[in-house]
């Protein structure tokens, strides 16, 4: 029985929002889970951006990460170096990669392509569990994430809007989303 890696990204951004084009990442939350959603292993590291190293005190406020985590971190390309590093120990087990949403997907292609990195995860089965959850309860919309954790009977544990807490809160949903075992 292989395991899930779930992902959730922080990104630079402001009040209103930025395109994705604009954005950077500035953190990586993933926690490696089996299929019942308990968590095997998980990384986290913050990230500086390259064009706006500075945070807006929107971004600040709601991530809840210091302008000073930043500016102590690693470059994207430096990062993403030790989360493949740590991937590679678990590769052989991987049966594919979730985020709420497709967002993190878009954002890891782009900052990949920007810092002409390849991953592993690249060639990896990816699933938008936002939206295999709205099809698993049969909802016209898919929520956000902690809508979705309330529709389970769940709260959101930690800090909204930090990597590995969103990564650790989304795997919680991954069993009620995943078709039975064998199904």
């Amino acid at each position: 029985m292989g395991h899930w890696l779930v992902i959730d990204l922080e990104a630079t951004t402001d009040e209103g929002g930025w395109p994705i084009e604009d954005m950077e990442i500035i953190e990586i939350g993933a926690s490696l889970v089996n299929r019942e959603g308990r968590e095997v292993d998980h990384f986290q590291r913050f990230v500086k951006p390259r064009r706006r190293p500075l945070l807006t005190p929107f971004c600040r406020e709601l991530t809840h990460i210091a302008q000073a985590d930043i500016d102590a971190a690693a470059s994207f390309a430096k990062v993403w170096d030790g989360f493949e590093h740590w991937l590679q120990h678990q590769q052989a087990h991987l049966q594919g990669w979730v985020s709420w949403g497709d967002y993190d997907r878009r954002q890891l292609l782009q900052e990949w392509q920007v810092h002409q990195v390849h991953s592993l995860l690249a060639d990896t089965c990816h699933l938008n569990l936002k939206q295999r959850f709205a099809k698993a309860r049969h909802l016209k919309r898919p929520p956000g994430l902690k809508g979705a954790l309330a529709l389970a009977g769940l709260q959101f544990v930690g800090q909204q809007h930090r990597a590995l807490e969103d990564a650790r809160n989304t795997a919680r949903l991954l069993p009620l989303s995943l078709p039975a075992q064998g199904a």
